[in-house]
């Protein structure tokens, strides 16, 4: 397990500063943003980009693609990249053996694969807690969707947000924004929050001008950040200014993903996975219709670019300045943003799906060495 560990924690790689179409191609503008311009999946063709924004990347994401549909996921850490890569390494694994034991995709599937990543992530801090206490305090949000049978299956914890992309002649085009979002920022969540804890008038603090969790954390749900979970990691040797003043009586954050179920139409015919860093900058119309507006190839790149320019507005700079802001410092500007689109083809769309026997075929995605994103 500590092998594993230490190949975790290994600081942060910039990307290969390559200017060429290709497989996991960095921008020739901006050497923090890279991806892919287009690909292939089970159901039709995606898109993805990343700009990093942080000192070590926290976000991650894949997409898969197998005999049962597509699977995509996009996984925006917090406090450091461990629990981010470790549902990157595992998530997917569970959801296919839930799938084949259960005989067929439900959100069954998917809560129990998100339980299951939940523990085995805490196994990790459990057992590195003497060496590694710091990562009692590492997190991740958690959005994965999958694709199967003309439905996609939508699970969600934490912030990112998933949105659907549709267009009729007599609508035009449609953001429906299908995942469910907890932050404290949310009233709906600060109301459930002193709902479920009627004995602590600190549950949410607003500090900052941001309401927070205990005055810490603005997300409400993630996988990891066991020190707001179980009392024994909310301690020494854990840093003090994670510790809470009295001690915790019972969870604070949950790791229970919010699921919901899709029929899609021949009118649906994209979704935007992607981490909050793009919802600050953009609304969901706003990203649908620059979908709409451009050429397939290269869109998840083009959405990114679009909200740099909004972040560089905001702070009354260029955004060609702005490109030239190194990891780090970037992240006093705009956070690390990943972006998947995933196009719906109907006709793919309406072929059955064997999801008996949900073996992966990969397309391969050549990211910069450390950060290696499954498709």
């Amino acid at each position: 397990m500590f092998e594993w560990l230490t190949k975790m924690v290994i600081s942060c790689w910039r990307p290969a500063k390559r200017c060429a179409h290709g497989q996991g191609v960095t921008d020739c503008q901006d050497p923090l943003l890279w991806g892919r311009d287009l690909c292939s999946h089970a159901l039709g063709e995606f898109s993805y980009a990343v700009v990093q924004a942080n000192g070590i990347l926290e976000d991650m994401s894949q997409v898969e693609s197998g005999s049962f549909g597509t699977y995509v996921g996009v996984y925006d850490g917090h406090g450091g990249p461990e629990a981010s890569r470790c549902i990157n390494e595992y998530l997917y694994n569970f959801v296919l053996n839930n799938i084949t034991e259960q005989g067929g995709m439900s959100c069954d599937v998917l809560c129990r694969a998100f339980r299951e990543t939940e523990n085995k992530f805490f196994d990790i801090v459990r057992r590195a807690w003497q060496i590694k206490p710091q990562l009692a305090a590492v997190g991740s949000c958690c959005l994965a969707g999958v694709v199967c049978s003309s439905k996609l299956y939508i699970a969600n914890l934490g912030d990112s947000r998933a949105v659907l992309g549709s267009f009729s002649p007599d609508t035009g085009s449609v953001a429906r924004q299908i995942s469910h979002e907890h932050n404290a920022s949310i009233e709906a969540v600060r109301n459930e929050l002193h709902a479920h804890h009627e004995d602590d008038p600190q549950i949410v603090v607003l500090k900052h001008g941001v309401w927070r969790l205990k005055g810490l954390i603005q997300v409400t749900r993630s996988i990891g950040d066991f020190y707001l979970k179980k009392a024994e990691f909310n301690k020494e040797p854990l840093i003090a200014r994670f510790r809470l003043p009295e001690p915790l009586k019972r969870p604070v954050m949950r790791a229970e993903p919010e699921c919901s179920v899709i029929k899609l139409s021949p009118q649906d015919d994209f979704v935007i996975f992607a981490s909050d860093g793009l919802w600050e900058h953009l609304s969901n119309k706003e990203a649908v219709d620059i979908v709409y507006s451009n050429p397939r190839a290269g869109i998840a790149r083009h959405l990114i670019k679009a909200a740099l320019q909004e972040a560089a507005k905001k702070r009354e700079m260029r955004y060609s300045d702005l490109r030239k802001v190194e990891r780090g410092i970037r992240r006093h500007f705009h956070d690390d943003i990943t972006v998947v689109v995933v196009y719906l083809d109907p006709k793919l769309l309406n072929e059955p799906s064997n999801t008996s026997n949900p073996i992966s075929a990969k397309c391969p995605i050549d990211m910069p060495q450390g950060n290696r994103r499954r498709s």
